[in-house]
């Protein structure tokens, strides 16, 4: 590892991580469409007890996060903030958006999914907090 790096070396993997997430979430999005669920546009029609829309949702919230998430820890290790707390929140991420995934997908309990979706938007914004008052 390039020195000076080594020390995030959990971030740099959950970045690594989360394209390989991204990416199973892609293939799995496209999974279970047909010509009776899918809007003209292609994406399945908005039915939540529908998999497949729930499938396509999943992935686009986890497009929505990827630019915050990876602009946040990309800031926060090239600020020298703390690697402990860049690791630790990184990781976090990583580990709620899987659960927000799973959840999403094989079910319908939303209060679950919003409340593991916060634990990821809260991880991202403490990241961009770390980057600030490592530059400032």
């Amino acid at each position: 590892m390039i020195e000076g790096f080594d020390a995030y070396g959990h971030a740099i993997l959950s970045l690594a991580l989360w394209s390989v997430v991204s990416l199973v979430l892609g293939m799995v999005a496209t999974r279970g469409k047909t010509a009776e669920n899918t809007c003209a546009c292609g994406h399945p029609k908005r039915d939540y007890s529908d998999v497949a829309y729930r499938r396509g949702r999943a992935f686009a919230n986890a497009m929505e996060m990827s630019g915050p998430f990876i602009g946040a820890t990309v800031a926060a290790i090239l600020a020298g903030a703390d690697p402990f707390w860049v690791n630790l929140l990184a990781s976090l991420f990583l580990v709620s958006r899987i659960a927000v995934a799973v959840v999403h997908i094989g079910t319908e309990i939303q209060p679950l999914r919003s409340a593991l979706w916060a634990v990821g938007l809260l991880s991202v914004l403490g990241l961009v907090g770390l980057a600030a008052c490592a530059v400032i």
